[in-house]
């Protein structure tokens, strides 16, 4: 019943109340997106929504003109807070989540709802482990599960899990939780890159995007003299590719970086 009826209703009238507050925020900050650079306001961002029908998903324009699609090896988009690709207001629409409130929009119109899995590129649905497709049988949401419990801090599959279990424990318990810690989440600033988060693996840049600098790999151990041991001089790499986006490497240098157009960058 909440699944299917209430969750809509409350959707529909929550979005209603807050869509005169939401139109008076972007009329003020709408001049000063399209001032830097003289760029479109809005960014129109092609996702995947319920049942892997795909929509157009309403954002306030964070980054410059033309700026190339980067990616964390794990195949997420990549985000820092020195993003030379982020414009002066988009780096302060991001860190306060504002860029986001056009999507109530999108609330209305049903392609999305207040609470569930942000959505994701079609190009990152592909690459979806076994039972990750899940989070495709709910709408996806402004904010989230793993939006309020780690956000872009957390490796990209620990959010798809955390996102099943949303999807598993769907509810109106579950749903005030998240919206009401969402208020904390925003204010805190927390998780909103991905360099926040431990152990992220050294990744590709295009132009002069800088990715976190990687760990110094520890020093070898010298052979024992009575028992030397033979090694390979064999590196093994891995890395994933994503639609056009940059293939990283695990083996301590990044892989060559390509560009995508400016229609399938994820912001």
């Amino acid at each position: 019943m909440y699944r299917r009826v209430v969750k809509r209703l409350l959707d529909i009238v929550l979005g209603i109340v807050a869509l005169p507050l939401v139109a008076l925020i972007v009329l003020i900050v709408a001049p000063f997106v399209y001032r830097e650079d003289h760029g479109p306001v809005f960014y129109n961002a092609l996702r995947v929504g319920r049942g892997g029908r795909p929509f157009r998903m309403l954002k306030l324009r964070t980054m410059r003109m033309g700026a190339p699609d980067l990616k964390w090896e794990d195949g997420s988009t990549y985000n820092a807070p020195d993003d030379p690709r982020q414009t002066k207001v988009g780096t302060f629409l991001r860190r306060t989540s504002l860029d986001e409130l056009p999507q109530v929009l999108n609330v209305l119109k049903g392609d999305m709802s207040l609470i569930g899995p942000r959505p994701d590129l079609a190009e990152e649905v592909a690459l979806y482990r076994s039972g990750e497709e899940r989070k495709l049988d709910v709408r996806p949401g402004i904010s989230g599960y793993a939006q309020v419990y780690g956000r872009n801090a957390l490796p990209w599959h620990d959010r798809l899990a955390l996102d099943g279990y949303y999807v598993d424990h769907l509810g109106f318990a579950l749903d005030a939780r998240i919206f009401l810690k969402t208020f904390a989440v925003v204010f805190s600033q927390q998780g909103v890159y991905g360099e926040d988060r431990g152990g992220v693996e050294e990744g590709g840049a295009v132009g002069n995007a800088r990715p976190p600098a990687a760990s110094p790999p520890p020093a070898p151990r010298p052979a024992s003299p009575s028992a030397p041991s033979a090694t390979s001089n064999t590196t093994r790499t891995r890395g994933d590719t994503k639609g056009d986006g940059t293939i990283l490497s695990t083996s301590g240098a990044p892989s060559a970086p390509s560009t995508t157009s400016n229609t399938t960058r994820k912001e």
